[in-house]
């Protein structure tokens, strides 16, 4: 289970995520990659990977997050392959998720932001971990 600290609920891993909607993940997304695209240091990257596909994009990012919030399954992407040689280090990990908390906690409800940066944070562990970057990446002899 996901624990809000601010609210003392709790929401299941596996169940849908009680106050989430179809709706309110197409807000989070559109608002949070329209700020990720303004970034000074996130934007360039997705400028470069994204030109002319930004919708398309978008269009993903509402099927990944509708597939782990509300069990939807519509997500059949590779994210480890979507970012392998785009050059990402822990600290734009560190800025993602700072801009995705602050996104989630200004639209989402405190248990439902919990939900979804409680995933995030899962989701960008794993991706530097695949990546072999970030403090718990593989150090290989």
């Amino acid at each position: 289970m996901a624990h809000s600290a601010t609210t003392g609920r709790s929401i299941p891993i596996i169940s849908p995520a009680e106050g989430v909607s179809e709706e309110l993940i197409r807000r989070l997304v559109e608002t949070f990659y329209d700020r990720v695209i303004r970034d000074p240091e996130l934007g360039p990257i997705f400028h470069e990977e994204l030109s002319g596909r930004w919708s398309q994009h978008l269009a993903l990012m509402v099927d990944f997050w509708s597939s782990i919030a509300l069990r939807t399954g519509r997500y059949s992407g590779k994210p480890q392959a979507a970012h392998f040689g785009l050059d990402l280090t822990p600290e734009l990990f560190i800025r993602w998720l700072a801009l995705f908390e602050k996104t989630a906690s200004e639209i989402c409800e405190p248990d439902v932001a919990a939900f979804f940066l409680d995933r995030a944070q899962r989701i960008a562990e794993s991706l530097q971990i695949g990546l072999g970057i970030g403090p718990k990446a593989l150090r290989l002899p």
